[in-house]
């Protein structure tokens, strides 16, 4: 007997969260009819899916392999009825999305505003983090991140580019000087997003394209950009920022303003090229909303354009920008 699509629908929920409970509240339904209808399954394909105690829910090893294969089937058949809907109705349901704390403080607090206003059927849950998301088996319908991904298989929509310069504050020039070459920041406090080597090994290049290599040091580093800037405007060292935000001119000065990092991209990633409509909205008022954010456009205020450095075996063997995935740490 081939099971039903909303027994397999069912089966995933739990198998996602682990719980009874927590798939009825997804579901609408009390754990009890979860319980019960979970086990007219497993009688029907003739194979235990899960291990139950008192305490929890477990998968099977079969369990585990089913799920895997379960999935992409039941968002597809998901994705595809919302489809159906999206010439007659207005996008509407449950949008989970996850992007930089960093960026929607800085750039986002209005925009997310207007887009709830804009599409009032849609109801965001917005999970400010850089952790890690398997798109996968996580439930979400959109991640936001600055990086450069090598995975070639997730699927992608390039929103901009961040330029990152190094700012330090009036206070920190007088007392240590300004470096007049990248190699003289061996000789400064750098604050960084950790003191991995990843994070240490600066790669700066000129309006021209001449890369520099330069393992910065430092006594402090943490992984939120507002709190490094925040340190900068102490006086406490040298950061990487963006070159375009307006807002560090009143406390923090450029730093070596002929140099910067290499452009890093802000992309988009989906679980599927089968997008819901809630999804594809977000996205298009996102890009509609970024392309006004002079950090996005690698052209410093007055300045001209500085030109991306292609990607290279020698220009990504010894360094990595401080601040990737990162660009916008929480």
């Amino acid at each position: 007997m081939i099971p039903s699509l909303n027994d397999i629908e069912l089966f995933v929920e739990v198998g996602r969260s682990q719980s009874f409970t927590r798939a009825g509240e997804a579901l609408d339904m009390p754990p009890s009819t979860v319980s019960r209808r979970l086990s007219h399954l497993e009688k029907s394909i003739g194979v235990r899916l899960f291990n139950r105690s008192t305490r929890k829910v477990a998968l099977t090893r079969a369990g585990a392999i089913y799920l895997e294969r379960c999935q992409p089937i039941v968002e597809r058949a998901r994705v595809a009825h919302e489809m159906l809907l999206d010439d007659t109705q207005q996008p509407r349901g449950r949008l989970k999305v996850s992007l930089p704390s960093s960026l929607a403080l800085a750039f986002l607090q209005a925009a997310l505003r207007e887009f709830s206003c804009r599409y009032p059927d849609i109801e965001c849950e917005y999970d400010l983090s850089v952790r890690k998301i398997d798109l996968q088996s996580d439930d979400y319908d959109v991640v936001i991140r600055a990086s450069r991904l090598t995975d070639s298989g997730i699927v992608t929509h390039r929103l901009g580019a961040l330029l990152l310069g190094l700012y330090a504050s009036p206070e920190y020039l007088r007392t240590h000087g300004a470096p007049t070459t990248p190699e003289a920041l061996v000789g400064h406090e750098c604050l960084r997003t950790s003191t991995a080597r990843e994070d240490t090994d600066w790669r700066l290049y000129s309006a021209g394209g001449e890369g520099r290599l330069v393992r910065v040091h430092g006594r402090m580093a943490m992984n939120h950009v507002l709190m490094l800037r925040q340190m900068a405007e102490m006086g406490m060292g040298i950061v990487p920022l963006s070159v375009s935000d307006k807002r560090l001119s009143a406390r923090l000065t450029r730093v070596l303003p002929d140099w910067a990092f290499e452009p890093i991209p802000l992309m988009a990633l989906f679980p599927s090229r089968l997008m819901p409509a809630r999804a594809r909205v977000f996205i298009d008022f996102l890009a509609e909303q970024l392309a006004h954010v002079a950090l996005l456009s690698g052209v410093p205020d007055g300045g001209t354009p500085v030109q991306e450095v292609p990607s290279s075996p020698n220009a990504s063997s010894g360094g990595k920008e401080p601040l990737s995935d990162g660009a916008f740490p929480e």
